[in-house]
């Protein structure tokens, strides 16, 4: 039998009972981001082995404390048995934590804060434990004061374009109470302060300030390597970085054409709006605290979007298509969103999936790394060179010499394949006999058949 659910940023299994390193560490990493539990006697396919009774009483006794001594700020984390069928789990389950950043006291704040990615506890970097302790005052990077910046730094003709371009009542000038209003400037000892956001958005000249705070795009000569044919470097406020960055990458692509009527239509390779979409993602949810551009790649048979920075809130990989949307940058979603390049928030990565789907082409993928979120948009008309169906499956067959179960997304890790090939040879296997699907939807994996 199965447990419930797969492993996630909010969800780990463990086989046995570990040592309490690893368990404060993957506590303190649910704590700093979105909470989660730990389950003690669940193998890492999710089959259900239980722990022997003696183990779960004696563990339960002391380990409660022993987070709470380890740990700063103290973690009281609630810890439980969980009978099914007849075998005993153990449950260790903290929530997102409200004083964050939390850290390991013997190893101190720089080295001792963990966070959860994806399935992974990591120690967290520098950038992460500043985002954190933004997040505990209910504050965001863009809401921040740049302090060597002054009012004459905003480019304030902008602005008055920008909101007379959403407003019925006109507005005449840009006065202080406007700036704050918007969170552009912060107003402190008397001193009006451009906001990062300010900047970024507005600014006269927003690489002064965050010299990082760019797109670089450059398009390669074939499907991998370095061999530059063509780049820009998309400077200026957001909003000229967007328009740049959109227009280089859409003109380097493939172009049909058909006669309907007396017209002649024109149909991009890939969906434009799928590419707006990842683009937009970049740079609204980013984490400009940050020092690193977002850097698009342009291959022969995909598209490349790399961004600084890792998901926030308990969005990840497995559930984008939720509509899920959690703000990291208010100021700068808020600009976006009034001057109506945003319609509605949560809707970026399903009509990313979507737009691919209607056109029938391999879908996007979407990694989160350990500081980074990297999108691969597949390029149709530049297919990659075919695997040989063969070797294709008998290295997937190979993969259950070793484990008794996989999930497509488990096939596509160890082989490097792209999705659409490892589900059309899972399906031809299990039409063969030679698999056995088990469960549905998210939760399908396979097994090698007991048939001969």
């Amino acid at each position: 039998m199965k447990y419930p659910g797969l492993e996630s940023s909010t969800l780990e299994f463990k086989q046995s009972i570990p040592e309490n390193d690893q368990i404060i560490k993957t506590i303190i990493g649910f704590c700093n981001r979105n909470g989660g539990k730990l389950i003690i006697g669940v193998g890492a396919t999710g089959e259900i082995i239980g722990v022997a009774e003696e183990e779960v009483q004696k563990i339960m006794e002391h380990l409660d404390k022993g987070i709470y001594d380890a740990s700063s700020p103290p973690i009281i984390p609630s810890i439980f048995s969980q009978r099914i069928l007849d075998k005993t789990l153990l449950i260790i389950e903290v929530s997102s934590g409200m004083n964050k950043p939390y850290y390991r006291k013997s190893e101190g704040l720089e080295k001792g804060t963990y966070v959860r990615l994806g399935r992974s506890t990591v120690r967290a970097t520098a950038d992460m434990i500043e985002e954190l302790k933004w997040q505990a005052r209910g504050r965001s990077f863009d809401m921040m004061p740049v302090y060597h910046a002054k009012e004459e730094d905003l480019n304030k003709k902008q602005i008055l374009e920008f909101l007379n371009s959403r407003r019925k009542s006109k507005v005449e000038k840009i006065d202080a109470s406007i700036l704050t209003s918007y969170e552009l400037a912060i107003n402190e000892h008397s001193t009006l302060y451009p906001t990062t956001g300010g900047i970024l958005l507005f600014g006269n000249q927003p690489q002064s300030f965050f010299s990082e705070a760019i797109i670089l795009c450059t398009q390669f000569s074939g499907i991998e390597g370095r061999k530059a044919i063509a780049s820009i470097d998309c400077t200026g406020t957001l909003f000229e970085q967007f328009e740049s960055a959109y227009n280089f990458v859409i003109s380097k692509l493939s172009h049909s054409f058909t006669i309907r009527a007396p017209k002649r239509e024109e149909e991009l390779e890939i969906p434009p709006e799928a590419f707006r979409e990842v683009l937009l993602n970049a740079l609204v949810h980013r984490n400009y605290s940050i020092s690193a551009p977002i850097k698009i790649a342009i291959y022969n048979n995909r598209i490349e979007v790399f961004s600084p920075g890792v998901f926030l809130g308990p969005l990840d990989t497995h559930n984008l298509t939720l509509g899920l949307t959690y703000i990291r940058n208010k100021v700068i979603c808020k600009a976006f969103r009034e001057a109506g390049y945003i319609e509605k928030l949560g809707s970026g990565f399903i009509t990313l999936f979507e737009s691919y789907e209607k056109k029938n082409l391999p879908l996007p993928e979407v990694i989160e790394g350990e500081n980074f979120i990297k999108c691969i948009l597949p390029r149709p008309s530049y297919p990659p060179a075919p695997h040989p169906a063969g070797d294709i499956v008998q290295k997937i067959l190979a993969i259950f010499e070793v484990v008794e179960e996989v999930s497509s997304s488990d096939v596509i890790k160890a082989l490097n394949l792209p999705r659409s090939t490892v589900i059309r040879r899972l399906a031809e296997l299990t039409k063969k006999g030679l698999l056995e699907q088990v469960g549905q939807g998210k939760s399908t994996h396979y097994r090698k058949s007991k048939q001969k």
